[in-house]
């Protein structure tokens, strides 16, 4: 038996505030540089790391270069920018804690600019990134050589679990489920190509199926979201706050978002991934 509706639903495509940066982010993914590189993408810039190689044996030795070429990049380009303007920090495949992060960052603001997000394959860096309060995509940086149709072959990538609170302004965005022990405060927002587990409040935006899946759905043990997005469809939050609140879950009926308390829902009604052949 299901709840009274808490959403009113929309017909229409959603449009992630984030979509166009990730689209302009992924066609320099592609590039495969030996140094770090600094890349101007209209008012926005991209300080991308190189890919680890077999030659590097030691971390610490190995991060001490980076952080030194990171340094001297900047400096070099000094003046080339406006200020204010943000870096979304690529760090592709290198594993970094979030002091070495915040390291990065704290560099950046000498130079008046202000590291935004972080994109790695990495899960750890993802994590880690979370944690020290910036937007973060984790995905799996391809080289060009893989064609348009081989990639949507793959499955789902392994689910991101984050032991933390998701403050506003902070995007994270992962390629499968994501599970967030914590509260998503308002202005934060949970973007998967999978289900989405908020094992707290959910007050700020949330997409799940963020690829197009309509089977995925989003759980919280408190709704209270800005927003609710599965595939395509849009769910706005109610004019008035419920009296109690109890763990639920958004899925996609014929007639569009719709909640049910947890306890009640079927989980043969959740996502059910297509077997690869």
């Amino acid at each position: 038996m299901t709840t009274e509706p808490s959403f009113k639903s929309i017909n229409t495509k959603s449009n992630i505030s984030s979509e166009d940066i990730k689209t302009e982010l992924s066609s320099s993914f592609s590039g495969v540089y030996s140094q770090v590189h600094l890349k101007s993408e209209g008012k926005k810039l991209l300080l991308i790391l190189p890919n680890i190689n077999k030659k590097e044996k030691d971390p610490l030795k190995d991060w001490t270069k980076i952080f030194q070429e990171i340094k001297q990049c900047l400096t070099y380009h000094k003046g080339a920018w406006m200020s204010g303007m943000s870096v979304h920090l690529v760090v592709q495949n290198r594993l970094l804690d979030s002091r070495q992060l915040q390291s990065i960052g704290e560099v950046i603001e000498t130079v008046n600019l202000k590291l935004s997000s972080i994109h790695t394959s990495r899960r750890q860096t993802a994590v880690a990134a979370a944690i020290a309060g910036y937007s973060v995509e984790q995905k799996v940086f391809r080289q060009p050589l893989f064609s348009e149709k081989n990639l949507t072959l793959h499955p789902l990538a392994e689910p991101l679990y984050l032991k933390t609170t998701v403050r506003s302004g902070v995007t994270i965005c992962h390629p499968g489920s994501i599970i967030i022990r914590g509260d998503v405060n308002p202005g934060g927002e949970i973007i998967s190509d999978g289900d989405i587990l908020i094992w707290g409040y959910l007050r700020g935006v949330a997409h799940a199926g963020a690829k197009g899946n309509s089977k995925c759905c989003i759980m919280a043990l408190q709704m209270q979201p800005t927003q609710l997005r599965i595939a395509e469809l849009v769910a706005r939050a109610p004019s008035r706050t419920p009296e109690f609140f109890n763990p639920e879950v958004a899925y996609i009926t014929s007639e569009g978002i719709r909640l049910k308390p947890a306890p009640n829902f079927n989980k043969t009604d959740i996502i059910q991934y297509e077997k690869k052949e």
